[in-house]
């Protein structure tokens, strides 16, 4: 009995099996550690995709916004170049009635052109360099109107109304005010005098009144 005894307390105290059970102790350790472990790793990795998913919610919406300011200040600029164009632009009437206000004994107007032509100017798109983005160049366009002025001098001595009229029309108040009272009007043909059906002498004279060139 006493042999048994001492057999089994010396397979207990076996070495060998201390080692096994402590190392299927440490393996059993190791086994919760890395599953503790991946479960943080999988925990970390659901919050990261949630965060990159607002993130790129936001930057879609950051995006958009941007877009939109965009939109609104061509939109702005759209409306600032018409309310420019609607208070500078030319108006018909008003060079009708100055021209009603002008008059010269013996002279008849008898015909008047207006030729408004536009001239675009292309704007040029925006550069990247090494120093950054360069702003492009928006697109113009310039509007030019020439009036031409034809008129019959009618009097006495027919030709000496002409620069008399021509005169007159630089100094009336819308043209003071719209052309350049230098250059902005020239003679630009007179005929020779010529008469009538009833013999009475005339001369036929052209003005052209250059009106200054307007941004749109």
């Amino acid at each position: 009995m006493a042999e048994a005894l001492a057999e089994e307390d010396l397979r207990r105290r076996d070495p060998v099996k201390r080692a096994i059970f402590v190392g299927s102790f440490l393996v059993a350790l190791s086994l919760v550690w890395f599953s503790s472990t991946w479960l943080e790793y999988m925990m970390a990795k659901k919050g990261l995709t949630t965060v990159q998913e607002q993130i790129q919610s936001r930057t879609n919406e950051f995006a958009q916004v941007q877009f939109d300011l965009k939109k609104i200040a061509d939109t702005q600029k759209r409306l600032d170049s018409l309310q420019k164009l609607a208070t500078t632009r030319f108006l018909q009437g008003n060079l009708m009635n100055a021209l009603q206000q002008l008059y010269i004994p013996s002279v008849q107007l008898t015909r008047l052109r207006i030729e408004q032509n536009y001239v675009l100017n292309p704007g040029s798109p925006p550069i990247t360099n090494s120093f950054g983005v360069v702003p492009g160049r928006p697109s113009t366009a310039v509007e030019r109107i020439l009036l031409t002025v034809d008129a019959k001098d009618f009097s006495a001595n027919a030709g000496d109304q002409v620069n008399r009229f021509k005169s007159a029309l630089v100094k009336q108040d819308y043209f003071k005010t719209t052309i350049d009272v230098t250059n902005g009007v020239r003679l630009a043909s007179l005929s020779p005098p010529q008469s009538s059906y009833d013999s009475k002498p005339y001369v036929m004279f052209t003005l052209e009144c250059r009106f200054p060139d307007q941004p749109r």
